[in-house]
């Protein structure tokens, strides 16, 4: 199976990026996890991306606030899906690195999840996988299921407290 490459631009993302990393886990889903910013350490960054494929990844996440040039730097230096994550920070809330991440040029394309959003950043990248591997999309199957009898679960309750 692939692995999942999950890069930060800071350690003070980890509190996100570690429900991506319990997503991948339940799943199965082997990972890497680096702390590289675009802009401190641009070089790691590019290294990083560019052999990503050669060193076995199938997909990855890329997790910054702010600026969040991250997700776009590695996807200019790689062909494998990028997942951004915009990272909710003091300044603006999260606004200026969704619009960083979304905002990518023609040709260097960057999936993005919602603002602090790990969680889906994981699911997609595991369905990127599942395209693949029957075993994974089986998983993802039954995950979906169960989140549906929970959802019904909760709504017949509410229906037998509120419904005439």
């Amino acid at each position: 199976m692939k692995k999942i490459g999950i890069i930060m631009g800071s350690d003070s993302d980890l509190p996100v990026v570690s429900k991506a990393m319990d997503t991948l886990k339940e799943f199965g889903v082997p990972f890497e996890v680096h702390v590289y910013s675009a802009h401190r350490t641009p070089v790691e960054a590019k290294a990083f991306s560019e052999n990503a494929r050669e060193n076995g990844f199938g997909a990855i996440i890329a997790a910054a606030g702010k600026a969040a040039h991250l997700a776009g730097a590695i996807a200019a230096n790689t062909t494998l899906p990028v997942i951004g994550i915009p990272v909710k920070s003091s300044t603006l809330d999260g606004l200026d690195a969704l619009l960083s991440t979304v905002q990518m040029p023609g040709g260097i394309p960057v999936a993005t999840v919602a603002i602090d959003g790990a969680q889906n950043a994981a699911l997609l990248a595991i369905q990127i996988l599942a395209v693949e591997d029957k075993e994974l999309a089986a998983k993802l199957d039954a995950s979906r299921a169960e989140n549906t009898k929970k959802v019904l679960e909760k709504n017949a309750a509410i229906e037998a407290q509120y419904n005439n």
